[in-house]
């Protein structure tokens, strides 16, 4: 089992020292999430809770992570980095290419792109992109990202879709190793796009037993897709009184890596520095080293 320390919520200022932290304690990597903007009235309710609010304010820092991992990967050398998950279908898939490629490149090939669809209505309003069509995007800018970002340095490549269109062109530079595309959602569309097309799946933040339940159909779904022997990784979020056993349980299941945010564990605040990087080191000291 590897480990991620997942930093959502995290001021921005705190992100340098808790990269350092975790490469020095054993996790293999961090991870962070994407968040455009907080309209002022929201027209659908959030998914992960029971009453639909969410449960942190609208000045909460949400740095962009294409700004964020750069900087992390700049203060670290094996420490690797993914987003968890990143708004793929506000954005054009070619500028994302460019960036993802960057990142890749910049940070020795230590980055994978976790993506999501995003769920507020004003947020593709106000950017000027489709919600309806939201799912079929994200599929062909999966396949674009993947194109650009294969692994083999820059390279002519072409694509036509329904949505996105454009003859040959080459992004310079390219990683070279592919950059892994993490899928994320607990819906039926999200896992099947993660079977068909994913490297891997990122879990939200939820009990075990859910988790081991979506590994079961993800499995399902890939012998379906003929994907079954190919590597995969899964990413899992258990939250609650999450035990050794339940670990071991995951890891049966099929989980790879699991993401762990110590300070809520620990009842540390997010603005006590150095509150989180004890943190860090106490879940590295009790469960990571005695796994």
């Amino acid at each position: 089992m590897k480990w991620t320390l997942a930093a959502a919520l995290v001021p921005a200022g705190q992100l340098l020292d808790l990269a350092r932290a975790a490469e020095e304690n054993g996790y293999n990597s961090l991870a962070l999430p994407d968040s455009v903007f907080y309209p002022e009235q929201v027209s659908a309710k959030y998914p992960y809770t029971k009453d639909g609010s969410r449960f942190w304010p609208a000045e909460t820092e949400f740095i962009d992570p294409f700004v964020a991992i750069p900087a992390m990967a700049a203060v670290t050398t094996q420490l690797e980095f993914h987003t968890n998950v990143y708004k793929l279908p506000l954005r054009d898939p070619l500028l994302t290419a460019k960036q993802v490629a960057s990142i890749a490149v910049m940070s020795d090939n230590r980055f994978a792109f976790g993506v999501g669809l995003s769920w507020i209505p004003e947020e593709f309003r106000f950017t000027h992109t489709e919600m309806r069509t939201r799912g079929a995007r994200t599929d062909e800018a999966i396949e674009i990202i993947k194109a650009v970002c294969a692994g083999k340095g820059p390279e002519w490549v072409e694509y036509h879709g329904r949505h996105y269109d454009f003859d040959r062109l080459m992004i310079s530079p390219a990683p070279t190793r592919p950059v892994r595309i993490f899928v994320g959602g607990h819906s039926e569309p999200a896992l099947a796009r993660t079977a068909r097309i994913g490297d891997g799946w990122i879990s939200v933040n939820t009990s075990p037993n859910k988790i081991i339940a979506a590994c079961e159909r993800l499995a399902a779904l890939r012998a379906e897709y003929g994907r079954d022997d190919e590597p995969f990784e899964i990413i899992a979020g258990p939250v609650g009184d999450v035990s050794r056993d339940d670990y071991r349980r995951l890891e049966e299941a099929g989980v790879t890596e699991c993401q762990a945010a110590p300070w809520w564990q620990y009842g540390v605040p997010l603005d006590d520095r150095a509150g989180m990087i004890d943190a860090a080191r106490r879940f590295a000291d009790e469960v990571i080293a005695t796994y």
